[in-house]
C-alpha cells in the first residue's frame, strides 16, 4: 500500500497503550502527530521519540498531542518508557494493521518505517512525512508549523 499524503483521510484505529488505550481520532478533538518509529530502546529511535516528547508543553500550547506508535509489543514498550520522560504516550502496532493502513510498513524488517503525520480534528491529515529522518531539523520544523507554529514569531 502507499503511504498517505496531506488531504488524506486518516485510517481511525485503537491500540493498546502504556495507560489502556489510544488512537485516531482524538477523543478531546485535539490535533495529533503520529510518530511511526522502529524499534522501542535503539538509539536513533529513542533520539526520535524523545525530540517530541521533549516539546510536550508546546505540543499542549498548540491544541495537539502526539503519539508514539511502534510494532513493539507492550512490554518492550513498557521497558522503553523508563528512558523517556513522563507521560509519553506509546502505542503498539503489534499486528502492524495500523502502519499498514498509514502505508509506512517496511515488508523486508517487518517493522514500520520511522514517519510523523499531523492528523487535524476532522480526521484529515495535513502533513505526511513518510520518511521521517530524526536527524533532520527541518522535518521537525514542519511539524511544527503545520500546528501553527510561527517560526517568524
Amino acid at each position: 500500500m502507499d503511504a498517505l499524503t496531506a488531504g488524506q483521510p486518516a485510517p481511525p484505529f485503537t491500540l493498546p497503550a502504556l495507560s489502556g488505550s489510544a488512537g485516531v481520532p482524538d477523543p478531546g478533538g485535539r490535533r495529533q502527530v503520529l510518530m511511526f518509529f522502529q524499534e522501542a530502546g535503539t538509539p536513533t529511535c529513542t533520539m526520535q521519540v524523545r525530540s517530541l516528547a521533549d516539546e510536550a508543553a508546546l505540543l499542549g500550547e498548540l491544541g495537539a498531542a502526539a503519539l508514539f506508535v511502534s510494532t513493539d509489543s507492550l512490554e518492550r514498550l513498557q521497558a522503553f518508557a523508563a528512558e523517556l520522560p513522563a507521560g509519553v504516550a506509546l502505542v503498539s502496532d503489534a499486528d502492524a494493521a495500523v502502519a499498514k493502513a498509514y502505508g509506512v510498513y517496511d515488508e523486508v524488517s517487518r517493522r514500520a518505517r520511522r514517519a510523523a503525520f499531523v492528523v487535524e480534528p476532522d480526521g484529515v491529515i495535513s502533513l505526511a512525512l513518510t520518511w521521517y529522518n530524526p536527524l533532520n531539523s527541518e522535518q521537525l520544523a514542519q511539524i511544527f508549523a503545520a500546528l501553527g507554529l510561527d517560526p517568524s514569531a
